[in-house]
């Protein structure tokens, strides 16, 4: 792990272009190879946009694994190179959704779906504002030490375990009205999940975001981390009228529905190499 943790220290030194060309060698190779997570992400492609060609499904899982590959040399970037430096790549769009609210007394739960740019993106953010986040520990202790501390770079972040649950979430948030970064358009399996469309196919959808904005009594503003050429772009979209409902069903969908119309307009950015529909309904045969 230390040699990767160098490496990465190297890669930060050059020009983001030469990073994208390093990633797009690389992408290419793991394409070739990764041959588990090909599958994942064709059958995602399959299920989702079953009138796409497979050529077209195949060009953009490669366009995939690239910017995925992408997104892990950059971790030397978000983790070394200068604070000036992320927020130079960063253009941060309509923040005063979030602003306006922290400043009449309001707390905020970010939407923030897994898009291949949310790392950089979230790092030149938390440089503005401070922000509340779940951390789920990793396996290796090394690794699982440099994230945890990358995440606590500007000391301006409340960073609260997985296992600690919902109260201490909601205490962090109250500090300074810090908005809570929620990341919940994975499959988590079926506790705390409904199954709701995603792309017409049912998928176990945690309800987080509205139990927990119902809770806190928060608004929630979806947030889009997007990377454009070689700098990125984090747009925040106006805060959700009516949420949550009575309906914590018809809440999870309209979270979907939200990032289905996010996903069309970078389709080859998103994180399709997870298992999204790996947890079923009682009795429906698994896709994977």
């Amino acid at each position: 792990m230390k040699f990767a943790f160098s490496l990465l220290w190297l890669i930060r030194l050059l020009p983001m272009w030469a990073i994208g060309l390093l990633a797009r060698g690389l992408g290419n190779i793991a394409y070739c190879l990764a041959h588990g997570r090909r599958r994942v992400g064709m059958i995602n492609l399959r299920l989702c946009f079953p009138d796409m060609p497979l050529a077209e499904r195949r060009r953009l899982i490669r366009r995939n694994f690239q910017h995925m590959i992408r997104m892990v040399l950059e971790y030397g970037v978000v983790w070394w190179s200068s604070a000036a430096r992320i927020d130079k790549l960063v253009k941060i769009k309509n923040l005063h959704y979030v602003t306006e609210l922290r400043e009449r007394g309001e707390d905020v739960i970010l939407f923030y779906p897994h898009f291949v740019g949310f790392e950089m993106c979230v790092y030149s953010l938390n440089q503005h504002i401070p922000l509340v986040s779940v951390y789920s520990h990793q396996k290796n202790e090394a690794l699982d030490r440099q994230i945890y501390k990358g995440r606590q770079r500007y000391d301006n972040a409340y960073i609260v375990s997985r296992q600690e649950g919902l109260r201490p979430i909601i205490k962090a948030m109250r500090k300074d009205h810090a908005p809570f970064l929620y990341l919940p358009d994975q499959d988590f399996g079926v506790r705390d999940s409904v199954f709701v469309d995603f792309f017409g196919v049912k998928a176990a959808t945690i309800t987080g975001l509205s139990r927990i904005s119902k809770l806190a009594r928060a608004k929630v503003v979806p947030a889009i981390a997007r990377r454009v050429g070689n700098r990125f772009e984090l747009e925040f979209y106006p805060p959700w009228d009516d949420y949550p409902s009575e309906d914590v069903e018809a809440d999870t969908r309209r979270m979907n529905a939200f990032l289905e119309q996010r996903v069309r307009e970078i389709p080859d950015q998103y994180f399709w190499l997870h298992k999204r529909f790996k947890s079923r309904p009682q009795g429906e045969a698994r896709f994977y």
